[in-house]
């Protein structure tokens, strides 16, 4: 077990999980907020990439390129959706919903990557749909501008798009992590820019610009420096389990600092959703050669 990298991947979880509490008092919607954050990403880490001389051992590839091209939309959507999400909803109930992410790759892994779906995921997928309506409130479903207006449509779309970033960048092998998130938080620059309205940036107050510059060069320059350097180190499962480091900080401090209170039925519904996934993640035991 190398436990710098267990360390790494740990730290970086705990801070990403501080994020909703971040966007919430930057002053600015979600558009304007994730162009600052791939502002940020793109000169931190292509420095990265640079210093440590990563760009001279690069492999290049057309195809790897589109691919990561396609890859950087999905997590760009997915960021906005996400932040848009904490506009409409408490972080608790959002960070819940979009860590409904692996339940979508399980989905889309059936349908376009031909893999088979097994009674387990089957199983989790309808306890993690069950949670989701606790969660959000069953009246919020009884009609569509409830619905809309809950936010629910946003983490939803928020967890969608983070499937199909796991999803595409299974398909890239050879690029290294810091040339591949330099090409996608390019590609949100120059998505984001026609959207942006600069206006949002005029009357901030010195605290909404330390909470500006926290999520774009905390959350996102050093987190996933992080990231990168510990992930290859570690094996699959355990990276599932780490992340949800994340969803508890998040949790806990919406709890702590800015006094969520759910329900009994919110309680019950972050259970059966967190319960799912665990449910999903744990390896399942070979059956023993005869």
């Amino acid at each position: 077990m190398n436990v710098a990298s267990v360390a790494k991947m740990s730290i970086a979880m705990a801070i990403f999980g501080s994020i909703g509490f971040f966007t919430i008092h930057t002053g600015i919607p979600a558009v304007e907020l994730v162009f600052v954050r791939c502002i940020f990403a793109t000169i931190f880490l292509s420095g990265m990439w640079y210093f440590t001389g990563g760009h001279k051992t690069e492999a290049w590839s057309r195809r790897e390129v589109l691919r990561t091209c396609l890859c950087g939309i999905f997590l760009v959507l997915n960021w906005v959706f996400l932040f848009k999400a904490f506009e409409e909803m408490s972080i608790s109930i959002t960070i819940s919903i979009y860590n409904l992410a692996p339940i979508f790759v399980l989905i889309l892994g059936t349908l376009f990557l031909k893999e088979k779906m097994t009674l387990q995921g089957i199983l989790a997928t309808i306890v993690c749909f069950i949670g989701s309506i606790l969660i959000v409130g069953i009246d919020s479903f009884q009609s569509v501008d409830q619905l809309l207006n809950s936010g629910f449509i946003w983490a939803l779309l928020s967890a969608l798009c983070y499937a199909l970033t796991m999803i595409t960048s299974k398909t890239i092998q050879n690029l290294s992590p810091y040339s591949m998130t330099f090409i996608q938080t390019a590609i949100g620059i120059v998505m984001l820019l026609p959207f942006c309205d600069f206006a949002v940036f005029n009357g901030l107050t010195t605290s909404n610009w330390i909470y500006i510059i926290g999520t774009g060069l905390i959350h996102t320059g050093f987190v996933y420096y992080l990231f990168f350097d510990s992930v290859r180190s570690l094996p699959t499962f355990l990276v599932s389990v780490l992340t949800f480091v994340d969803p508890v900080v998040a949790i806990l401090l919406d709890i702590i600092i800015l006094s969520f209170n759910p329900t009994v039925l919110q309680a019950l519904g972050i259970l059966l959703i967190f319960g799912g996934i665990l449910y999903t993640i744990k390896p399942r035991k070979e059956k023993a050669q005869i």
